[in-house]
């Protein structure tokens, strides 16, 4: 029988480890962005060298990825190392280097969890349920677009060819809420759900309804869910909603959150992001 081919998310965040005791990987095409790979697949890929490490201990809590510079389509080298290991969590540091520059660093917080009282703030977003949100077409120019379905329920990508207003006193809305899940469909993880952490397009867009050079600076994600709850989750599209809080002096901020299609909270996620005029 043939060997069943990887799913593409997989492919883009396989790594190798060396004789240095470093990892190696590949930048994906199927991940491509408008300038280098798309970040939720960077910040998988750098999770997934401290998931693959052999002294890690328990569950992603927390991840934080800071981009330094761009990443160029090719190999790049990944160095994964525990910096202390308490009780009931471990601390690691990640760096991505490439051509002897560094391209991105990142922090990552793994926990052992344990059943407490638990309670979510937040409420659920009223939206339809994904089977009753059409799947919305993105642009094809834009490689990773295609690696997602996303179905929006509000704020989704702006039609640039409509002439933007004339200057910015119109305070659009920058909420997006969307069904999102991998295509073709995969089952929901620890890495898989980082990537989904940085799905949403720029705020900036919805905001200025312009295209707008942005990229983010560095995203932080916590996970809320252990890896028996993602696994529960199959293959089914998971509830994004993000909106931005700030712009100023060429930076925003955005915040979202990640559930579950029976209500639980999988992660939450913040970023801040650099805009061109």
């Amino acid at each position: 029988m043939p060997a069943v081919p990887a799913h593409p998310f997989d492919t883009a965040i396989a790594l190798q480890a060396d004789e240095h005791a470093h990892f190696i990987g590949h930048t994906s095409p199927a991940y491509a962005n408008m300038i280098g790979p798309f970040g939720g697949i960077t910040a998988a890929t750098l999770l997934n060298a401290a998931c693959l490490h052999p002294a890690r201990l328990g569950e992603p809590l927390a991840l934080t990825v800071n981009y330094a510079g761009p990443v160029a389509d090719g190999p790049f080298r990944i160095s994964a190392r525990a910096v202390r290991t308490n009780r009931s969590t471990q601390h690691w540091s990640m760096e991505l280097e490439q051509g002897g520059a560094i391209a991105a660093t990142a922090s990552a917080v793994f926990a052992a969890r344990r059943e407490t009282w638990s309670a979510t703030e937040i409420g659920f977003p009223q939206v339809p349920p994904a089977t009753e949100v059409p799947i919305n077409p993105m642009p094809a120019r834009v490689a990773w677009f295609k690696q997602y379905e996303m179905r929006f329920a509000e704020g989704g990508m702006p039609d640039f060819r409509i002439a933007p207003p004339a200057d910015d006193s119109t305070a659009h809305d920058t909420t997006s809420t969307l069904w999102v899940r991998d295509e073709p469909p995969r089952p929901l993880d620890f890495a898989s759900l980082a990537a989904i952490c940085d799905v949403f397009i720029p705020r900036i867009f919805l905001r200025r309804r312009r295209p707008t050079p942005a990229g983010t600076v560095s995203m932080s994600i916590y996970f809320h869910a252990g890896s028996e709850q993602l696994a529960a989750q199959g293959t089914q599209p998971v509830l994004g909603r993000a909106r931005a809080q700030h712009f100023r002096a060429g930076y925003f901020d955005q915040t979202a959150e990640v559930w579950s299609p029976d209500r639980h909270l999988l992660a939450t996620t913040q970023q801040v992001v650099y805009y061109k005029e």
